[in-house]
C-alpha cells in the first residue's frame, strides 16, 4: 500500500528474494509507464487509485479490503473488494533523519513536495548530503557526499572517481495523502497505538501545541521516537486547525539520536545499583549469625541460624523463646510520623481501614492505610 514510487522497486526486490507480491494498492490515479514496468517485473497486479480500507484475520492476516480512493478530496468510493495475503506493507514517503541539525539550534523546514521536514541553511559548521537534504536517490547521495567530504577536507586534493551506481526510475516525491477515512480506528503511531481521532480529541481539548499534542496523545514517544509517525499526525493536526503543516511546526529532536546503555553513561563508576542501607545493629546481628533479607533498602535479620537448623526450625525456635520468656526485635528501620493535636486519633482514623481512636496509652497497633 503506497504512495510513492518506491514501493514498486521494494516489490521487484521481494519479488527476487521469493516473495508473492499479489498486488499493489496505490492511492495515485495516474502511473508512469516505468512505474508500471516495474510492477509487472515484480508480477503484481496494480490497484490505482485504490486505499486498503481494512484488514482480516484473526491471530494473522489472512486477507485485506481495498476500495477505490479519490485522492483530490480524500473520499472513498464505491464498494470494497476482498483480496488473500498474508502480509501487508505499507509505503508513505520518507522521514530524513535531521536529528543532529535540529539538536545544533536549526529549525527544521517543511518541503512540500517531499512532503517531510527537511533542515535548513546550517548555523554551524556542518554540511549536510543525500537523503538527510531530501535527496532520496543512491546518485544523488554518492555526489552530494563526495562534494560535503572535499568542502569538509578543504577542497579537492586528488582526483577521486565516484562509483557508478545504475540510475532507477521514479519520482521521490510522494501524495500528499496522510489518512484514509475507513470505518473503524486509523492508527498514526502503531507502536503507541495513537489514532487519528486521537489527535483530534487533542485539538477539540486545546491541545494544539505540537509539544502538547505529542505528550496529550504520545504521538511519537515510543522508541521510533516519531520517525514513522510525526508527519502524518501532524498533518491531521493542521487539518483540523485549517493551516499548512509549517505553521504547526514540530517538535525538536532530543539527544541522544540513537538509545545509549545505561552502562555507558555509568562509564567506571562502580558499586551497588542500590544503596544498601544498614543499621547501627547491623555488625551485631551478623556476628550473631543472623540471615538478612531487603526490607525496601534496608537490612533485616530474618533469624538467627543454629548449625544445621532450616529456616523454619530456626523461626519456630525463636518464636517459642519469645512466647515463653522475651524477644527483642529491631525496628530502627521503620519510618516514623508524629502525629499530634486534639485530633490526632480521629485523623488516624481516616488514614488507616482499622480504628486507631480506640488505642489506649502505651499501646501499638499494626495499622493498613
Amino acid at each position: 500500500f503506497t504512495n510513492n514510487d518506491s514501493a514498486y522497486r521494494a516489490a521487484v526486490a521481494l519479488k527476487k528474494a521469493g516473495a508473492a507480491v499479489v498486488a499493489i494498492a496505490d492511492v495515485r490515479p495516474e502511473l508512469s509507464p516505468e512505474i508500471r514496468k516495474l510492477a509487472a517485473e515484480a508480477e503484481a497486479e496494480i490497484f490505482a487509485g485504490h486505499a486498503v480500507v481494512a484488514t482480516e484475520g484473526g491471530k494473522a492476516l489472512s486477507g485485506l479490503k481495498l476500495q477505490r480512493f479519490d485522492m483530490a478530496n480524500g473520499a472513498l468510493i464505491g464498494d470494497a473488494r476482498s483480496i488473500h495475503a498474508d502480509c501487508l506493507l505499507m509505503s508513505g514517503g520518507w522521514s530524513p533523519t535531521i536529528h543532529l541539525a535540529s539538536q545544533a539550534g536549526a529549525k527544521a523546514e517543511w518541503n512540500a513536495a517531499r512532503q517531510a521536514f527537511l533542515p535548513p541553511k546550517p548555523t554551524q559548521s556542518w554540511i549536510g548530503a543525500g537523503a538527510f537534504t531530501g535527496s532520496f536517490s543512491t546518485a544523488e547521495a554518492i555526489a552530494e557526499g563526495r562534494a560535503a567530504g572535499l568542502a569538509a577536507a578543504g577542497g579537492p586534493s586528488a582526483p577521486s572517481v565516484l562509483p557508478v551506481v545504475e540510475a532507477v526510475p521514479g519520482d521521490p516525491d510522494p501524495a500528499p495523502v496522510f489518512e484514509i477515512r475507513a470505518k473503524g480506528k486509523s492508527f498514526v503511531d502503531f507502536q503507541h497505538d495513537v489514532t487519528a481521532e486521537d489527535v483530534r480529541l487533542a485539538h477539540r481539548e486545546g491541545f494544539v501545541s505540537v509539544e502538547h499534542l505529542k505528550r496529550y496523545t504520545t504521538l511519537g514517544m515510543a522508541t521510533d521516537q516519531g520517525k514513522s509517525s510525526n508527519v502524518p499526525g501532524l498533518a491531521i493536526m493542521a487539518e483540523a486547525l485549517g493551516k499548512p503543516i509549517p505553521e504547526v511546526g514540530t517538535t525538536r529532536f532530543r539527544p541522544p539520536f540513537a538509545p545509549v546503555s545505561i552502562g555507558s553513561l555509568a562509564a567506571e563508576r562502580f558499586g551497588d545499583l542500590k544503596p544498601e542501607r544498614l543499621t547501627p545493629m547491623h555488625d551485631w546481628h551478623l556476628a550473631n549469625s543472623a540471615t538478612m533479607y531487603s526490607a525496601g533498602l534496608w537490612y533485616r535479620p530474618m533469624i538467627y541460624g543454629h548449625a544445621g537448623e532450616t529456616v523454619e526450625q530456626a523461626y519456630v525456635r525463636e518464636a517459642k523463646a519469645t512466647r515463653e520468656s522475651a524477644g527483642i526485635v529491631d525496628v530502627s528501620t521503620l519510618g516514623k510520623i508524629a502525629v499530634q493535636g486534639p485530633d490526632a486519633a480521629a485523623f488516624l482514623d481516616r488514614v488507616y481501614t482499622n480504628m486507631f481512636s480506640t488505642l489506649a496509652v502505651g499501646k501499638a497497633r499494626y495499622g493498613l492505610m
